[in-house]
C-alpha cells in the first residue's frame, strides 16, 4: 500500500485499507512500468487502416510507448448509424473485423509485428451496448433490453446503440466467448473495457477470470474507482474521471490548489490493488469537449508531466505527440490527424515515458513506493511531490499558477543531489533552496 504522506491521520488511513478484501490478483510486473497509447485507427493516416497504422510502429517504439490501445475493431452497425461512417462503439458483430481497417490477417500481422517490437496490445471492448442491427438481434433478440412496446432499448443520450440484457446467462456466455476469440485468434495482452460501470459488476467478475483462463491480461476500465469502487476489484486500472473534470475547473475557474490534493488524497486512499490511468485527452475528449489546449491552455504539458509521475498508468491520445492544439478529429467521418513530420513534443514524451517505465520510484501500483508531498514556502501555488522506492527518487515540482512564482523547499526529504530529467543539469538542494518556475513550469529531477 503506498502511503501518501502530507497529514498524520492518512498514514493510518492507508493502513487500514490493507485490511479490506480485493478479489484480484496483483497486476503482472509489465502493468506497473506500462504506458497506454490509444490508437485511432480510422484517422490515424490517410488509409485509415491496420497495415498503413503499423508503419508507425517503430517510430512509437522510439517513443517510449509500451501499451497500443486500438478503438474498437469489429464492424460498424449500419441501421441509425451516424454520419457517413458510423461510431465504432456501435457493433454489427462481436467477432469479426471492421472491413474499413482491413482483415483479420491484418490485424493479426500487427499484433504479431507490435509483440516482436516489445509493444503490449490491447483492444477496446464494448460489453453494454451494440448496434442497431447487429447480428444477434435476428438470432438472439431476446438478449437485449427491450421497451415497454417491445421494442430495443436504445442507451442513454444515444440513438445509435442499444443495451444487452445481463439478466440473461446465455448473452453472458456468448460476450464472454467473444472476448475469448479475440484472445485465442489474435494473442491480444488484454481489453479497454467501454462504459465498464454500465454493465453488472457481476458480469466482470464473471468473465474476467474465465477469459484469463487463455492468458493473464490487463484490464482497463471506463470508470472512476471513487464512485465504483466494486469494479476496482475487478479492473488493474480505471479513469480518473474525477481529476480530469477538476483539473479543467482548476484551471478555467481559479480554483485552490488544495482542491486537487484533497482529491489526489482521495485517490491514493483506494490503495495499490488497482491503478488509476492518468491523462489529459482522450477520444471522447477530443471530439466532444475540446482539445487537451482548449481545455487547459498552457497549463496541458505540466499535467502530462503530472500524468507520467504520479502513482498509477499515464494514458495518451493519438496525435498528442504534434501536438493539435486547436484540431478536433470528427467522430463518425473520415477526418485524418494533420500529420507534417515534426513531432514537436515527441522528445517530451520520450523522456517522461522513458522515466515512468524506468525509474523504480515510477512503478504504479506497488507497495515498495511512497509518495510524499514536499513542503515549499508557495504550497498555494506549487504541486511538489517525491516518489521514492528504495535508494530511487523522483522530485516533482509543478507551477499551477498562471504567473510565475520564486519559492524555496522547505522539506527535508527534497534534500540531496538530483538530475533534470530534461535537461540533465545537476541540482544539490538543501532545505531552503531557492527555485523559480515560469507559469505553468515544472521540473522533474531523478535523485
Amino acid at each position: 500500500m503506498k502511503k501518501l504522506i502530507l497529514l498524520p491521520a492518512l498514514a493510518a488511513l492507508l493502513l487500514s485499507c490493507k485490511t479490506q478484501n480485493h478479489t484480484m490478483e496483483n497486476p503482472q510486473e509489465w502493468k506497473r512500468t506500462t504506458n497506454i497509447y490509444e490508437v485511432n485507427v480510422r484517422q490515424y493516416t490517410p488509409e485509415g487502416t491496420f497495415a498503413a497504422f503499423e508503419k508507425e510502429l517503430p517510430r512509437l517504439k522510439k517513443m517510449g510507448v509500451k501499451t497500443l490501445w486500438f478503438m474498437p475493431i469489429t464492424p460498424i452497425a449500419q441501421q441509425n448509424k451516424k454520419g457517413s461512417l458510423g461510431s465504432p462503439y456501435a457493433a454489427y458483430d462481436y467477432t469479426t473485423i471492421n472491413p474499413e481497417f482491413g482483415t483479420l490477417e491484418n490485424f493479426k500481422h500487427l499484433v504479431n509485428e507490435a509483440h516482436k517490437m516489445g509493444f503490449k496490445v490491447i483492444i477496446d471492448w464494448v460489453a453494454n451496448h451494440t448496434g442497431w442491427d447487429h447480428v444477434w438481434t435476428k438470432s438472439h433478440p431476446e438478449w437485449f433490453l427491450k421497451d415497454p412496446d417491445g421494442s430495443f432499448h436504445k442507451a442513454s443520450g444515444m440513438d445509435d446503440i442499444i443495451e444487452l440484457d445481463y439478466t440473461n446467462k446465455e448473452m453472458r456466455l456468448a460476450m464472454i466467448d467473444a472476448m475469448k476469440y479475440w484472445v485465442k485468434e489474435t494473442n491480444i495482452d488484454g481489453f479497454r473495457c467501454d462504459l465498464a460501470s454500465w454493465v453488472e459488476v457481476d458480469f466482470w467478475q464473471q468473465a474476467r477470470p474465465e477469459v484469463e483462463k487463455l492468458k493473464p491480461l490487463f484490464f482497463l476500465g471506463e470508470f472512476d474507482e471513487l464512485e465504483n469502487p466494486d469494479y476496482g476489484k475487478v479492473f488493474d486500472a480505471s479513469y480518473s474521471w474525477k481529476w480530469m473534470h477538476l483539473s479543467e475547473d482548476f484551471y478555467k475557474k481559479n480554483l485552490p490548489l488544495s482542491d486537487l490534493k484533497n482529491l489526489l488524497e482521495q485517490y491514493s486512499k483506494i490503495g495499490d490493488n488497482s491503478m488509476r490511468a492518468w491523462f489529459t485527452t482522450n477520444h471522447d475528449e477530443n471530439s466532444w469537449n475540446g482539445t487537451e489546449y482548449e481545455k487547459y491552455g498552457d497549463f496541458a504539458p505540466a499535467l502530462a508531466v503530472f500524468s507520467a509521475t504520479w502513482n498509477g498508468v499515464p494514458l495518451l491520445y493519438s496525435g498528442q505527440e504534434l501536438p493539435m492544439k486547436t484540431k478536433r478529429l470528427e467522430f463518425f467521418e473520415k477526418d485524418p490527424i494533420p500529420w507534417n513530420g515534426k513531432y514537436e513534443l515527441e522528445d517530451f514524451y520520450k523522456t517522461l515515458l522513458n522515466l515512468k517505465s524506468e525509474n523504480p520510484a515510477l512503478r504504479g501500483g506497488d507497495p515498495a513506493v511512497t509518495t510524499y508531498w514536499i513542503n515549499t514556502t508557495a504550497n498555494d501555488k506549487i504541486l511538489a511531490y517525491l516518489r521514492k522506492n528504495g535508494e530511487r527518487e523522483v522530485l516533482v515540482l509543478i507551477n499551477t499558477s498562471k504567473d510565475a512564482v520564486n519559492f524555496k523547499l522547505e522539506d527535508d526529504n527534497s534534500v540531496g543531489s538530483y538530475k533534470n530529467v530534461f535537461t540533465n543539469s545537476k541540482s544539490e538542494f538543501i532545505k531552503g533552496s531557492d527555485v523559480s518556475l515560469p507559469a505553468y513550469g515544472y521540473l522533474v529531477y531523478e535523485k
